[in-house]
């Protein structure tokens, strides 16, 4: 790659191949491609269909009509995916109304998605009177500017960065692999080793309300606290569930001691958010009222790293979530989680079956950082090989 930063040449990127050194032409979008809308409605897809349905989402459905044959770019046109959808297509595709296709391209189709998909949404975020992004006008698309070099310097970009997405979703399909992998692990060795010591969660040890009577005017400054637990990733917390508090001397109580399990008793619904998150704990933390923990002290009975992968199994959130109380947000008794009595394999394997899944657990977390590394490489390259 060369590097053209000091070079006194008139519009052209910083980074590019070292053969090309031609200045790049301005266009618009318009100049370059053919602008439409699909014609298909949600309620026409079809789960054995035929071809592809582009819908504003990523994820893509099935349909059994076309819209569109041949070489295609696809963003949505309103929705939460507004800046954030894009597909490249190529072949016989159904394409729902409020999509839009670009196609008939005066240029490399790679390259301009690679342009586009990186650009679009700063541009769409700069148009709109509002912080969020409701729809997308033709003409935020049609005068969208850009800047093209020769056509075998738009293929040599464009391929590059069609290698980098091809890794990018490899890298995601291995991610979901692992993710099914520990999921069907965690659900399966309980009923291979679930022949052991009945108990209840009060008989592990003791358990802790979060604090309560903290506003919002508390957060931004104190000691860590968390918030909520995410149910989408057990056994982490990320740092948008941190806030911090004052706290007073008088709460220590409520500290979250190492190995603790923390477990969520309150979500706007029971099953897709909140209840039954699960975090073992790693810090010295103070927890809101919507979570308590669980401090092991008959650790000759109980595993706390296990018991905090075993109330993240399917079985046991099907145990518990009838017990769910409430019309606009669900909560889970503390009491009734305590009596709730569970069966325990022998502390040797509670240990093995930690082991077991702690390994995909930590390859997983591998794998994670390998794409935010393929993620930041395409993202650098993004801002560096266009203008």
């Amino acid at each position: 790659m060369a590097d053209n930063k000091d070079k006194k040449v008139l519009n052209v990127p910083h980074l590019r191949f070292p053969e090309f050194t031609e200045e790049w032409k301005r266009k618009r979008f318009k100049d370059v491609c053919n602008i439409t809308t699909g014609n298909k409605n949600t309620q026409d897809k079809s789960d054995d269909g035929i071809y592809p349905f582009y819908v504003r989402s990523q994820i893509v459905e099935r349909i059994n009509s076309w819209t569109f044959d041949g070489e295609a770019i696809l963003t949505a046109g309103d929705g939460v995916g507004v800046g954030k959808v894009f597909h490249y297509s190529t072949g016989k595709i159904g394409v729902h109304q409020r999509v839009y296709i670009l196609s008939d391209f005066k240029c490399d189709g790679k390259y301009l998605y690679s342009y586009f998909a990186g650009n679009f949404y700063n541009r769409v975020k700069r148009m709109s009177a509002k912080n969020s992004v409701d729809s997308v006008r033709m003409e935020m698309i049609a005068d969208m500017p850009i800047s093209l070099p020769s056509n075998e310097e738009q293929k040599k970009i464009g391929h590059l960065l069609a290698l980098l997405d091809e890794r990018i979703a490899t890298q995601n399909k291995v991610i979901e692999k692992l993710e099914s992998l520990i999921k069907g692990l965690n659900n399966s060795l309980y009923y291979r080793y679930g022949d052991g010591i009945r108990t209840s969660f009060a008989g592990l040890g003791y358990s802790y309300s979060g604090l309560s009577g903290k506003s919002a005017m508390d957060f931004g400054k104190g000691k860590p606290f968390i918030t909520y637990l995410n149910v989408y990733s057990n056994n982490v917390v990320n740092d948008n569930d941190y806030q911090y508090v004052q706290i007073d001397e008088g709460e220590k109580q409520n500290v979250v001691q190492y190995g603790d399990v923390l477990f969520t008793l309150s979500s706007e619904t029971p099953e897709e958010v909140g209840i039954g998150s699960v975090y073992l704990g790693q810090d010295e933390v103070y927890l809101n009222s919507f979570c308590f923990g669980i401090h092991i002290v008959n650790e000759e009975l109980a595993y706390s790293p296990y018991i905090s992968y075993y109330v993240s199994s399917t079985p046991f959130r099907k145990f518990i979530y009838p017990f769910a109380q409430g019309s606009t947000r669900f909560n889970l008794c503390k009491a009734d989680f305590e009596k709730a009595c569970i069966t325990l394999p022998s502390l040797d394997n509670q240990k093995r079956i930690h082991s077991v899944l702690n390994s995909v657990a930590m390859k997983i977390s591998t794998e994670r950082a390998m794409l935010e590394q393929y993620v930041t490489q395409k993202q650098y390259l993004l801002r560096q090989m266009f203008i």
